[in-house]
């Protein structure tokens, strides 16, 4: 009989391949949304509210209906999809990429969130003083916000590869469960626990998830407390 703590080697695919997807997730969000946070923070403008809106949309949107929207946008059929297959020969849907983008997108809003919260907490008085001294609006942003917003910067990035590891309605649907391609920790997760036998397997799955989801969690409060007090 086998062991319940030993890792199949499609466990260890599914296992390795959600760290992948959910780090890499992270790193591409991260930039992109730390600008986007900064935007929200410090400039209004008229139909601020829709863009806000439309940027928050995946958080409270079906993750399926998210992952439909993908494939009707990014499928071989689907509207810039079908370019791009017919032009260049790239297909995103059922593949790695598709995986990391279904991420991308229900894990952008809260890196945004994050960030834009924590930058609403420094004083634009110090970017004011910055531009004084000569600093442009884009030198104010990297020497003065970015180190001040830090800790927002991090729990974003931490929140994004979190969210990721968890990622499964929009994934199934624009990725698919391609063992070894595309089936990450909760698409395992789901298999396992529709087959008659595969308790261990699902147990061990559950638990990789349940620890990572943690430590990273941890991991995030622990750098943002320690930021506070050496600020």
């Amino acid at each position: 009989m086998e062991d319940w703590y030993v890792f199949s080697e499609a466990e260890m695919s599914a296992i390795g391949l959600s760290f992948k997807v959910a780090l890499w997730c992270a790193i591409l969000v991260l930039p992109i949304a730390t600008l986007i946070g900064w935007w929200l923070a410090r400039k209004n403008f008229r139909g601020k509210a829709f863009i806000e809106g439309f940027i928050n949309l995946p958080l409270v949107l079906p993750p399926v209906a998210t992952g439909f929207i993908l494939l009707l946008l990014l499928g071989t059929k689907g509207l810039i999809g079908h370019w791009l297959n017919e032009l260049f020969g790239i297909r995103i849907a059922f593949t790695y990429y598709a995986a990391l983008i279904a991420s991308m997108i229900v894990s952008f809003p809260l890196a945004v969130r994050a960030i834009r919260l924590s930058i609403e907490m420094v004083d634009p008085g110090f970017e004011e003083a910055a531009k004084t001294l000569g600093a442009s609006t884009f030198q104010s942003f990297i020497r003065v916000s970015l180190p001040l917003a830090l800790p927002g910067i991090i729990s974003g990035f931490i929140l994004s590869f979190a969210r990721s590891l968890g990622e499964f309605g929009a994934t199934i649907i624009f990725a698919g469960n391609i063992s070894g391609e595309t089936q990450t920790i909760p698409l395992a997760l789901f298999n396992q626990i529709q087959m008659p036998g595969m308790e261990s397997s699902a147990f061990r799955l559950l638990l990789v998830a349940v620890l990572f989801s943690f430590l990273a969690m941890a991991f995030s409060e622990y750098l943002v407390k320690k930021l506070h007090r050496s600020n």
